[in-house]
């Protein structure tokens, strides 16, 4: 296991008082409707996003942040409903009022390189409180900016770009379509490659609603008399990564039967980590557990999803089983779990998870337990890809894992190889455990015996 720092990098912020950056040109002043997907409490939250951009010696004499706030004010003249304000209507359904009242916009400096940050860049970052200032009273989910967005420019002549995204507007390829956008709009391009499309209507219940699947990601969890269950929330939590390079991935493929070994990256890493994680946390061996696979249903519709639309198309399909099996089972056990919940995923499966949203008020969530686990995939969403003149991110993900939300991100190492990086949240006790349980699994021999040297595992704290 790589040891991290025992110097924490300590730096000052001088921020600019926030401001709003309102649409460049006047918008429509209208209500808009969530689909029932965006419009359900799993998504009441907010997700912060940071990249990393170095010196660009062409880009000399601009300052990045005015930069990105001009171009920030003509995305959102067709981005407008990320400018407005979110209402409560009857029945708890969530309004876009678009009033034009602006994005969140905080210009900052920092007395720290972009070296100093380390190679390769992994979350948590230091100061990252600092890095995305939490404005007081902009966070909730009613009558505050769906976007907060700070750029520190740092003394290298580099800078960071950070922003907190309401969730209910958009998942992680939405975003990216937005910040894509930007990034256009920075770079002086006349017109969007891609024109934005609202349409939440597509991801509407039907009339009459009709739940065709058994949706048990929305199980309401009661414990058994025999068996307790472990309620959040974890006690004193800290976050950690874990990267996987070429060699560790290899590794995990070796521990599977040869028909399993074509599994995706991400079924290997999240089975790994759904193993790992459930023995760190110390649950009774009987206890349920599951793993929430985060699933992009774009292709999953016929005729496809119409490019351009940024509202959330995923669901949350669950793979189950006990402590005992996840414990006892090798990992090629997990893998055929993730796999056959995201094969579960079709049109008619969206449409229903719909359908249980208006059923159920859509106030239905998550089982409240540690033994919920969710892995999201943003290694090919593109967050590093966003370029506002600087060219593209040495890093783009998100700056922390969300409680039992786990995120995996791209990454390179110093040779410029790419792999995976998983951001990970639990109590320091359970983290140790996990980081060693860990470790053992990486000095596994392969299936069938074939002989491999053990990884050690790098990771950040």
């Amino acid at each position: 296991m790589a040891a991290p720092s025992s110097i924490p990098l300590k730096f000052t912020v001088r921020r600019c008082e926030p401001e709003l950056v309102a649409p460049a040109k006047p918008t429509p002043y209208e209500q808009k409707l969530l689909s029932d997907i965006d419009d359900q409490a799993s998504l009441r939250f907010q997700v912060p996003v940071i990249s990393f951009y170095q010196y660009e010696p062409s880009m000399e004499g601009k300052d990045p942040a005015e930069v990105i706030r001009e171009a920030l004010a003509q995305t959102l003249v067709c981005y407008y409903p990320f400018a407005v304000r979110l209402r409560e209507g009857a029945n708890g359904k969530l309004i876009v009022d678009c009033t034009g009242e602006g994005v969140m916009f905080i210009k900052a400096d920092a007395d720290v390189t972009l070296e100093q940050f380390g190679e390769p860049l992994l979350p948590p970052f230091p100061c990252s409180d600092e890095l995305l200032y939490n404005v007081p009273n902009s966070e909730g989910m009613l009558n505050c900016p769906l976007l907060l967005i700070q750029v520190t420019r740092l003394k290298c002549g580099g800078f960071i770009f950070a922003l907190r995204l309401n969730h209910v507007m958009s998942d992680g390829t939405g975003l990216a379509q937005f910040l894509f956008a930007l990034g256009e709009m920075a770079r002086g391009v006349a017109t969007h490659s891609i024109s934005p499309i609202w349409e939440r209507h597509l991801l509407d219940a039907q009339h009459p609603a009709g739940i065709t699947f058994t949706h048990r990601e929305y199980d309401e969890v009661e414990a058994p008399v025999t068996t307790p269950i472990t309620i959040l929330p974890f006690d004193n939590p800290v976050q950690r990564s874990f990267s996987f390079g070429f060699a560790e991935v290899s590794l995990l493929r070796s521990l599977l039967p040869p028909h399993l070994r074509r599994c995706t990256t991400f079924e290997l890493i999240t089975a790994c980590l759904w193993r790992c994680r459930t023995l760190a946390i110390n649950l009774d061996p009987d206890e349920e557990v599951r793993m929430i696979c985060v699933v992009n249903a774009r292709s999953k519709f016929n005729p496809l999803f119409p490019s351009g639309y940024y509202g959330n198309v995923f669901v949350f399909p669950a793979a189950i089983t006990t402590v005992k099996s996840l414990r006892e089972k090798p990992l090629g056990y997990a893998v055929e779990l993730i796999k056959q919940v995201k094969a579960s995923v079709t049109e008619e499966y969206v449409k229903s998870v719909a359908a249980l949203m208006v059923a159920r008020g859509k106030r239905i969530h998550f089982p409240n337990v540690i033994g919920t686990y969710i892995i999201s995939d943003l290694t090919k969403v593109g967050f590093e890809d966003t370029d506002f003149g600087w060219d593209k991110a040495v890093f783009g993900g998100t700056m922390i894992a969300v409680g039992v939300i786990s995120f995996l991100m791209p990454t390179k190492n110093k040779k410029g190889e790419v792999g995976s990086v998983a951001s990970i949240c639990l109590p320091a006790p359970a983290m140790e455990r996990f980081a060693k349980e860990l470790e053992n699994m990486l000095k596994q021999q392969p299936s069938e015996g074939k002989k491999s040297k053990s990884i050690s595992i790098s990771s950040a704290l």
